[in-house]
């Protein structure tokens, strides 16, 4: 006699990869609500990453390795669109037949923005302080988000997520992309954890000058958009101490592109007489 208590079957799809020579089959992972798993396969997040493997240094361009399946394991949704995605990648080497490792967790592009200002003659950095709880502690940081549309407006999300973490509002003709000074086969954008994450972020620099009021008015301010769980508290540091103050990799790398950009002088100009409004 068959069970009424049968397993219902696993959910699946079939997606095209560009350039390959079959569809790949994927599956969700017990638990996940076929709602989610439809707009994980539709996703922005995911399709781009597709796109990936068949780009100019993609893993699946030279042949050598290959994709069997992928299985979405988990989907987190901001408002209507999937925010992030943690799935695994089933790609195996053709000559060897090992598997290489192939968890994913998908968050998209995002940017961060390093803030000079001038004031009296010392330069000041514009960091962040909040909680981060994947790491369960604070920590100092760059202004940055997520960029949260498919348009892959850096520079616009850049001065807006500026604002919405600082209240500093910035101007999109001064702003200065220091990972387009990249070689254009980097993708000129900064790579903090390719081992595991697909997050790639555009680092921006910002030139100012303000008046020692401007700092002050700064230091400790609390932004953010509260409503979202941003509990922000703005730090003000002295440029030259910023190495040894923060731990982040985009301010870390921020630092080491400003840097050699100055060094080999192809950084541009600064307009002159910029301010800071807050």
């Amino acid at each position: 006699m068959a069970s009424s208590d049968a397993a219902a079957p696993q959910l699946s799809a079939t997606v095209a990869v560009p350039g390959a020579a079959a569809p790949v089959r994927v599956v969700a992972a017990p638990g996940l609500r076929e709602a989610d798993f439809s707009k994980a396969v539709d996703s922005a997040l995911f399709r781009r990453w597709l796109e990936n493997l068949q780009s100019e240094k993609g893993v699946l361009t030279y042949g050598k390795l290959s994709l069997r399946q992928i299985l979405i394991q988990g989907v987190d949704m901001f408002g209507e669109r999937v925010g992030f995605l943690k799935f695994k990648a089933d790609i195996v080497d053709e000559e060897t037949k090992a598997k290489v490792p192939g968890i994913v967790f998908a968050r998209g592009p995002a940017v961060a923005v390093l803030i000079l200002l001038e004031s009296k003659g010392q330069t000041y950095a514009v960091l962040t302080e909040q909680a981060r709880v994947p790491i369960g502690k604070f920590i100092l940081e760059l202004p940055a988000g997520m960029l949260d549309d498919e348009k892959g407006d850096f520079v616009g999300t850049a001065v807006r997520e500026v604002e919405e973490e600082t209240g500093i509002k910035l101007n999109l003709e001064d702003m200065v992309d220091l990972t387009a000074l990249l070689d254009p086969a980097t993708g000129c954008k900064m790579f903090p954890s390719p081992g595991g994450c697909d997050e790639e972020i555009g680092l921006f620099l910002y030139r100012g000058h303000v008046d020692e009021e401007t700092i002050k008015a700064l230091q400790g301010k609390e932004t953010g958009l509260r409503d979202h769980g941003e509990l922000i508290k703005l730090r003000v540091v002295q440029y030259d101490q910023l190495w040894r103050s923060t731990a982040d990799a985009k301010a870390l790398c921020a630092i080491a592109l400003y840097e050699m950009a100055k060094k080999e002088g192809i950084l541009p100009s600064p307009h002159g007489g910029l301010s800071v409004n807050l």
